[in-house]
């Protein structure tokens, strides 16, 4: 099973005959204002990754750490990068987690959850495709490695967007955050498939938090 295909098809759901998201380049961004439509949205790592948990039901993947500030590989990443710090994430996270809040996603071991973006400064990325904008769209087959399959993506360029607009006209901060998460059993499984040891926690222990947050 190839899992980066699958989860870039993920970020493109919000695609649609009235809706499109928002390149810069060839990233993806992944947070709304919608409701219905948010997404957040993820770091290759090395063999040995630490990662805080304890008792959590949740914790940021390895695979998203590049969606953090805090980690150098968010220097380079054009998608959606938080302010705020892993460990505050997760905090903020557990303390909203509840269960019967999970949505299917589109295996068994893939939940969506939506949480209230009311403590990060992570700006929608994906619009509704109007009349005034719909120039600005694009599409191309593209593959983020040479590992992974190309596959058909549309999406609107920032930099026309932006023209002569300032980034908060176009992109006001996202009201919603939809974290996608896939099981511990499943991560293990794919880490196992790709060469990678098991995250673990600050204390050396296996990490064993039931969801991790891949995007």
């Amino acid at each position: 099973m190839k899992r980066v295909p699958l989860r870039q098809l993920l970020l493109c759901t919000a695609s649609s005959s009235t809706f499109s998201s928002i390149r810069s380049s060839s990233a993806f961004v992944s947070t709304t204002s919608r409701v219905n439509l948010p997404k957040t949205t993820s770091h290759q790592i090395h063999s040995s990754t630490k990662i805080m948990s304890s008792n959590k039901n949740i914790v940021v993947d390895p695979f998203c750490f590049r969606q953090f500030n805090e980690n150098d590989s968010s220097a380079g990443y054009q998608g959606t990068v938080f302010n705020v710090s892993i460990e505050k994430f997760e905090q903020v996270v557990n303390e909203r987690f509840d269960p019967s809040n999970l949505q299917d996603g589109y295996a068994p071991f893939c939940k969506h959850i939506f949480i209230e973006n009311d403590f990060t400064d992570a700006r929608v990325c994906v619009l509704p495709i109007t009349k005034e904008n719909e120039h600005c769209l694009r599409s191309k087959y593209e593959a983020r490695n040479g590992k992974e399959l190309p596959i058909l993506s549309r999406y609107f360029d920032k930099e026309l967007l932006l023209k002569g607009k300032d980034e908060s006209e176009v992109f006001p901060v996202a009201k919603y955050l939809d974290l996608i998460l896939y099981s511990r059993e499943q991560i293990i499984k794919e880490n196992a498939a790709m060469g990678k040891e098991a995250a673990t926690t600050e204390e050396g222990e296996a990490e064993s938090a039931p969801w991790g947050i891949v995007s």
